[in-house]
């Protein structure tokens, strides 16, 4: 009996003490500051944190991470000419069953509509090479002059202008006609380049060493084809024109020259040198495999401007403790682009986002809901709670050099415990109400210790 009274007392005690605290049911939850968090990494990317959504009904509150590159792209500018080897060797077929010809003429089109999409401030022109088929009064093919190299267009910008031309390359069909003239090709191609003091590229596209040069009627892999060439390039050089030079088609570097004592390998190197080192500008010595990638892509990237990336970008967001014990952490959406934890790290509250890459247009974004738990502390009721403690940011900027940047701007929320309602009754009523919760936890409380020491 005594066993029953002492814990239906202790009871009483815990019920009319818990009076005093607020609960889930009653506590509200308000927004009551609402900055945007904002890091600016670049002129044009920025990083922000922001609420982005409440619903103070169910006491939770939405938060948005984001990143955002929106750094302007430059063009090429300048004047760019595409020197196209038309030889009878263009149509062998390669690993893919296309013939080179149709690779190469694939790649090039595929190279100037990149180059000029959107893109009014570049002109591209287009000669093709390799030896005339005219032949004299005597039959003997006509070798030697500018009529080794033909205009395929002037420069321009129209896209359909240059593409027709380039699927208009006619490939040599008479074997005995098919030398390559490549200094003629060269003198055709830089006459195409304006006056004007802009940005200038010659880009050769071949499968063939030169056995033919300008101002003599005969076939020699010789030092004179050599000079010759050497000679035109260093003119091209000499005008402020970047070279790049793309040779493929060359199936065994030991083999020798017909009619010398070179080996392939050994007449390109005296020639263009090599890819490392090579003799003028750029030199991509490949297999037709690569003809693609390279023109496409190596090429291609080596001329338009560096890319404007925002790269090793981490991200790491603190919690305050208050926030941590009382409120459940969730992801709305997870991240897009990049990683991050998949909760809260208890070592030191946090969350890390890391985006290896993010270019130019992307934006990289990531949401989270805090919701107040059921048994949350009374004691922060009525404080004002950061929703976030900090965010630091790492990340490696467009110079290619580390940058840290940190902020403490946060959206802050309030629980609100609204006041009892009272007995309208007067004054008396009102001292009672107040008086009556303490003397009942005086009387339980002597009670209990009365009854605790007759027991024992």
């Amino acid at each position: 009996m005594k066993k029953k009274i002492f814990i239906g007392l202790f009871l009483i005690v815990i019920m009319i003490a818990n009076m005093s605290f607020a609960s889930y049911s009653t506590v509200t939850m308000e927004v009551v500051e609402e900055p945007v968090c904002t890091i600016q990494l670049e002129e044009n990317s920025k990083f922000e944190k922001r609420l982005i959504s409440k619903d103070l009904t169910n006491k939770e509150v939405t938060l948005q991470l984001q990143v955002t590159n929106e750094e302007i792209l430059e063009q090429l500018t300048g004047e760019v000419v595409l020197v196209i080897d038309n030889s009878n060797s263009m149509k062998q077929t390669t690993p893919s069953n296309l013939t080179r010809g149709e690779v190469i003429k694939s790649s090039a089109k595929t190279f100037v509509t990149k180059l000029l999409k959107d893109n009014n401030k570049l002109k591209v022109g287009a000669v093709s090479f390799s030896s005339s088929n005219e032949k004299d009064d005597e039959g003997y093919v006509t070798l030697g002059t500018q009529k080794d190299a033909t205009l395929l267009s002037q420069l321009t910008s129209n896209v359909s202008t240059l593409t027709n031309a380039i699927d208009n390359i006619v490939y040599v069909e008479d074997t005995e006609a098919s030398y390559t003239n490549l200094q003629a090709g060269l003198n055709m191609g830089k006459q195409l380049f304006s006056n004007e003091d802009t940005n200038k590229y010659l880009i050769i596209l071949t499968d063939g060493i030169p056995n033919v040069m300008l101002n003599r009627n005969s076939v020699s892999y010789d030092e004179q084809t050599i000079s010759a060439t050497k000679t035109e390039y260093n003119s091209i050089i000499s005008n402020g024109i970047e070279v790049i030079t793309l040779l493929s088609g060359i199936e065994d570097d030991l083999a020798t020259v017909p009619g010398t004592q070179y080996t392939y390998g050994g007449y390109i190197e005296e020639l263009f040198g090599t890819t490392s080192n090579p003799a003028f500008g750029t030199f991509y010595y490949i297999t037709d495999s690569e003809i693609e990638q390279t023109i496409t892509n190596d090429i291609y990237n080596s001329l338009v401007p560096k890319a404007k990336t925002l790269k090793d970008i981490k991200i790491v967001d603190y919690f305050p403790e208050e926030i941590i014990k009382n409120f459940d952490f969730s992801y709305v959406s997870k991240a897009n682009i990049g990683t991050i934890s998949a909760s809260v790290d208890e070592t030191n509250n946090s969350i890390t986002w890391t985006i290896p890459n993010l270019d130019v247009g992307e934006t990289a974004t990531v949401q989270y809901k805090l919701k107040l738990k059921e048994n949350f502390d009374p004691s922060i009721v009525d404080k004002i709670l950061d929703t976030n403690q900090k965010v630091d940011l790492d990340y490696i900027n467009l110079n290619n050099e580390n940058q840290s940047k940190t902020s403490d701007v946060t959206p802050k929320l309030k629980l609100t415990e609204p006041p009892a309602i009272l007995p309208q009754t007067g004054i008396f009523a009102l001292i009672g109400f107040a008086i009556l919760p303490t003397g009942l936890i005086i009387f339980s409380s002597i009670k209990l210790l009365n009854l605790y020491k007759k027991m024992n």
